[in-house]
């Protein structure tokens, strides 16, 4: 599957909360190609071949609300 830009929300109330995403997401070594977490509109946009339904997994560790938002070809 070809790298696709995922976008997400997140319950974000902290740095703390955004660090844990950028964690997690940081994990999966280079199965993510790049990461943007933003705390202040809480959205986090992820390129990745992976799916959004297993980034989505990925992203629900950090204990907060995720919602997968959109998905397009890079």
């Amino acid at each position: 599957m070809a790298a696709q830009v995922h976008e997400f929300t997140m319950e974000m109330t902290c740095e703390g909360c955004s660090n844990a995403a950028s964690r997690v997401l940081g994990k999966l070594g280079d199965k993510v190609s790049d990461v943007n977490v933003d705390l202040a509109t809480k959205k986090i946009t992820v390129t990745s071949a992976m799916t959004s339904e297993e980034l989505t997994e990925v992203l629900k560790k950090t204990g907060k609300e995720i919602k997968h938002i959109s998905s397009k070809s890079v």
